[in-house]
């Protein structure tokens, strides 16, 4: 594995301008997300208001890559295409992630939205995967385990009856779109590298209803499914290790994701 970039006060300035624009290109499309409208709308929203902040969407032509942003839907894990055939509607959840490259700096972001009157199975998996995501953030801090934040975010997927998505997870960022480490979202007690101030990373759990394995859309190589089709749901902000903790870097502001 390559080493963990420990980032610069320089290399983290720009960074968190980055991320603060992908949180920020969600709050903004939130007002968009509704029922009746295409993902690829959204997706062509999403990069309008990017490149008007003078950033690139990262994901497009990303190893091949065809949109600006993933939109995944119901039982779409990650990596979601949008297009104009898929139109939101009544009882959808959905993620979309967010991108940006600005002044050469990443910042990576995604959220849940739910559409209308979603069932309570459904309401329960979005909320209960954010709050995963935050048991995961607040094991950030110098000296602890990357191991910790998997460890604490399977306990409570494990003690809620859900399946924790173990083929895809959290990464480096900032210098690059993906950087080491691999950050797991479930992994033993104290395992793996420790963090140390400086390092730039993302927490990003995709938590399942059923079954925790992932097939890949073999026509377009991207839309990862679950196996036997039941929801998936995911968060996830960029964070950075400070002295004495953690600074979620995307995070704005709350906004409302129940449509």
């Amino acid at each position: 594995m390559s080493e963990i970039i420990i980032k610069t006060p320089e290399q983290i300035e720009g960074i968190r301008k980055s991320s603060q624009l992908a949180g920020n290109t969600l709050k903004y499309i939130s007002d968009f997300v509704k029922e009746g409208v295409s993902t690829e709308y959204l997706d062509q929203l999403i990069e309008e208001y990017i490149r008007n902040n003078n950033a690139i969407p990262a994901p497009l032509n990303y190893h091949g890559f065809p949109k600006s942003c993933c939109i995944s839907l119901n039982n779409v894990i990650c990596h979601g295409i949008p297009d104009e055939k898929t139109i939101l509607k009544n009882g959808d959840i959905l993620n979309i992630d967010v991108t940006t490259i600005l002044d050469g700096y990443f910042g990576d972001t995604s959220t849940m939205f739910t559409i209308g009157e979603v069932s309570k199975e459904a309401a329960n998996l979005v909320e209960d995967t954010e709050h995963a995501m935050y048991l995961g953030i607040d094991q950030v801090k110098p000296g602890n385990y990357f191991g910790n934040i998997g460890f604490m975010i399977g306990r409570f997927a494990k003690g809620k009856k859900y399946s924790v998505v173990y083929e895809f997870c959290g990464h480096g960022v900032g210098i690059e779109f993906h950087e080491a480490p691999q950050v797991e979202h479930i992994a033993p007690k104290n395992s793996g590298p420790k963090m140390k101030a400086g390092m730039v990373f993302t927490i990003e759990p995709m938590i399942n209803l059923g079954k925790p394995r992932a097939i890949v859309d073999e026509k377009d190589g991207w839309t990862a499914r679950t196996i036997d089709k039941k929801l998936s749901a995911q968060f996830e902000h960029t964070i950075l290790v400070t002295e004495d903790g953690f600074e979620i870097l995307s995070d704005v502001g709350d906004y409302d994701i129940f449509k």
